[in-house]
């Protein structure tokens, strides 16, 4: 397993909403068996960077690719597992059903599939609530059973936009477990986060300021650079930083 091959990058990223400047020559290179953690505040760009990775939203400027291929690419999504801020569910259909429905798209059937589900239903904490109609979930539970669905099937590369909103802090330990060990598989793993102590578990932190990688490397490296003791403190530190330069 070739873990420094670069599976996905953005190359001098630009992306405007009218005047409004929220990518500015964004580039990052994400490897094979990597977890990267994009952090910052809200409105600094992250969701926008998943997106234009994903070819959900095209780009003024710059190359987004994954696995070689420019995005959009409907064939390379195909292993790609995307849980976004804005949940895919069937909310008039069981929990269980969805994630055959998904599971199906994603080519799983038969024993195959129905492991997969009770392994991440009970990863999650879901498992007693297979046949209960989604509507019925709470926002948490929705976001617990996204990320059930997400995981189906082992996408080679994971892209999680706040996955752990409203999760306790019990069950995110189980979770990242989960992704941890994933990752020691050979799966990729490209998150946001706004949970400072989950940037820490990563192995490489992406800092966005005002549309710009402020700071970019390993947890041990950023906060030797910023003489911080937390990956929090390089965050505020950042933050003031880049006020002084407006």
């Amino acid at each position: 397993m070739q873990l420094d091959k670069v599976v996905a990058q953005l190359a001098h990223a630009h992306k405007a909403f009218g005047k409004q400047k929220v990518l500015e020559d964004i580039s990052i290179a994400l490897k094979k068996g990597q977890i990267m953690g994009l952090i910052g505040p809200s409105g600094s760009g992250k969701t926008t960077a998943i997106k234009c990775w994903l070819g959900m939203e095209a780009l003024d400027k710059g190359e987004a690719e994954i696995y070689d291929q420019p995005m959009p690419n409907r064939k390379v999504l195909s292993h790609v597992g995307y849980m976004g801020q804005t949940l895919a569910l069937y909310e008039n259909l069981s929990a269980k059903e969805n994630l055959v429905f998904f599971g199906n798209l994603k080519g799983l059937s038969g024993q195959k599939l129905n492991d997969e589900i009770k392994r991440y239903m009970q990863l999650v904490d879901l498992e007693d609530k297979l046949t209960q109609i989604v509507h019925q979930f709470s926002d948490g539970m929705k976001r617990r059973l996204s990320l059930a669905v997400t995981l189906l099937g082992h996408p080679d590369l994971l892209i999680l936009d706040e996955p752990t909103v409203g999760i306790d802090p019990s069950l995110r330990q189980k979770i990242w477990h989960e992704l941890r060990q994933l990752a020691k598989q050979g799966q990729t793993i490209l998150m946001t986060t706004h949970v400072m102590d989950e940037a820490e578990r990563c192995d490489q932190v992406g800092l966005l300021v005002d549309g710009e990688i402020f700071a970019l490397g390993s947890p041990k490296d950023l906060k030797q650079k910023f003489n911080a003791q937390s990956i929090e403190e390089v965050f505020l530190k950042a933050e003031e930083a880049k006020g002084h330069e407006i």
